[in-house]
């Protein structure tokens, strides 16, 4: 049976009222959720930088692979799956 690995990267989330940052977490390089991060986090010039290397986020791309993930049976917060670090999603329960 396959593992699954958590990961997660500071991307801006733009939205057709604002654009910030957010933290992004993904199986297998899937994103599936993110969290909202404080002001004083996404002010830091070195989640700035991250942010703008990484991919730009909006609410469609969660919404298209998060059903992707869902037909697949994959999603982390949904299907018990085997995961390499599971200790990773409990960053999204505090």
């Amino acid at each position: 049976m396959m593992k699954y690995k958590i990961t997660t990267s500071y991307n801006w989330y733009d939205t057709e009222y604002e654009k910030f940052i957010i933290k992004t977490f993904y199986i297998n390089h899937i994103p599936f959720t993110f969290d909202e991060i404080p002001k004083l986090i996404q002010d830091d010039p070195e989640i700035i930088k991250q942010a703008n290397e990484n991919r730009l986020m909006s609410p469609q791309i969660f919404y298209q692979t998060s059903f992707y993930l869902i037909d697949e049976e994959a999603h982390p917060m949904l299907f018990e799956l085997d995961l390499e670090n599971p200790e990773s999603l409990k960053e999204l329960n505090d």
